[in-house]
């Protein structure tokens, strides 16, 4: 896979990770809490979907989401 590949295949996992989090963020909310166990589950699945589909460890999108938080693209 070329670097030109790799970019597109990233900036589609990112776009598809960022409609994951604005839906995930437009839900109902627990009390004080940031996610409930239903949107916690949903968010855990949305992931390991796109991992599977993306091909992706776990430490790669550990280091593309620290990446994304180091430059203040997510907080």
């Amino acid at each position: 896979m070329n670097e030109r590949e790799k970019l597109r295949k990233f900036r589609e996992l990112d776009d598809a990770f960022a409609q994951a989090l604005r839906e995930l963020d437009g839900g109902p909310r627990g009390s004080g809490q940031a996610f409930d166990e239903h949107n916690d589950s949903d968010f855990e699945d949305r992931l390991q979907g796109l991992m599977s589909e993306y091909a992706l460890s776990q430490r790669c999108v550990h280091e593309m989401l620290s990446t994304l938080m180091e430059y203040k693209k997510i907080s």
